[in-house]
């Protein structure tokens, strides 16, 4: 009897330390997260994400991607935030240096915590993928940007075949000029600091080089850029601001951001498109230059309601906006290879 009673007491005992073990308020149910392939690698950002097949039984409040140049990185740094609630998901890893190797862990948080899928790595490409082209007309060697499917020029053109002062304007005779010169002399012109930076300005009947309007993608209007290249379009320049991800913030993608030129703040700057849009100012009708330092404006080849559409990026925020303006006033140019 009483071996049986000690017995009964030691199940017991084993008993209630398994139950104590395996209660529900001991087990965190934190979500369970897979990491996804990394894709789209480019100099400075890549697309990857993940996809969580739990949530633990609690709202997940919370998810994306960790990254870093370290092992097994944690939200404590580098995050995306990708919404909330389970599922697959997809995040963006923008503003990464070239050459770099970066780790990364998908995320998800619920109210219990926060679990993470396995670690992948990848490098980033090299740099930025420019190219060069040479203008025949005056030997001018430009950089050359590929964006989405498009290739652009990376400065503003610099062809100068004449030039005025800022007092001659006309909406239908051609005109070009440079910022802060005053005069005839091509040669003055060109050895001054302002065109070497920012390039020339242009009316839009120089800019169009007597071809009419177009709406066209390609616009099919070489105008006043090299063989090989045309003036882009109003539908050219939409293409461009929708891949960078729209008017709200493809400015900031599009703004040289060294800090030399653009006044401060240079809200939003990153360049991370390699467009490298300077602020080279305009000549307005009322026949004077304005805002070098602060704006930056380009032709299109397509007439609007009662002008000529354009963009023209700010120093004060992040966006390209799109205006109509007319065709006297002296902006640059922008060429798109054909």
């Amino acid at each position: 009897m009483a071996l049986s009673v000690l017995i009964m007491g030691m199940l017991m005992i084993v008993n209630g330390c398994k139950k104590d073990d395996t209660t529900d308020e001991n087990v965190v149910h934190v979500p369970v997260v897979a990491t996804a392939a990394v894709t789209a690698i480019t100099w400075n950002s890549a697309t990857c994400g993940g996809n969580i097949t739990s949530d633990g039984g609690f709202l997940i409040t919370e998810r994306g991607v960790v990254y870093g140049t370290g092992i097994d990185p944690t939200i404590v740094g580098s995050k995306t935030s990708d919404g909330e609630g389970a599922g697959l998901f997809v995040s963006e890893l923008m503003d990464l240096l070239p050459e770099t190797n970066y780790y990364i862990r998908a995320y998800a948080t619920n109210s219990q915590g926060t679990g993470y899928g396995s670690t992948m790595s990848f490098t980033t490409s090299g740099s930025t993928p420019h190219g060069t082209f040479t203008d025949s007309r005056d030997s001018s060697v430009y950089k050359t940007i590929s964006i989405g499917n498009q290739i652009w020029m990376a400065e503003n053109l610099r062809y100068l075949p004449s030039v005025v002062g800022p007092g001659t304007s006309s909406a239908t005779l051609p005109y070009y000029y440079v910022y802060g010169y005053n005069g005839t002399d091509v040669a003055v012109a060109k050895g001054t600091i302002n065109y070497t930076t920012f390039g020339a300005l242009y009316n839009w009947p120089a800019a169009m080089n007597g071809l009419s309007g177009s709406n066209a993608n390609p616009s099919g209007v070489q105008g006043i850029c090299p063989e090989g290249w045309h003036l882009p379009s109003d539908a050219e320049w939409s293409v461009l601001t929708e891949f960078l991800g729209g008017e709200n913030v493809a400015g900031g993608k599009m703004k040289e951001n060294s800090g030399l030129y653009w006044a401060n703040p240079n809200v939003g700057a990153t360049n991370e498109s390699g467009f490298t849009a300077l602020p080279g100012g305009y000549l307005y009708f009322d026949n004077h230059f304005h805002h070098i330092g602060y704006y930056g404006t380009w032709w299109s080849t397509t007439p609007g309601y009662s002008n000529i559409f354009d963009r023209y990026v700010k120093n004060d925020n992040a966006s390209v906006y799109r205006s109509e303006s007319g065709p006297e006033n002296g902006w640059s140019i922008r060429c798109v290879k054909d």
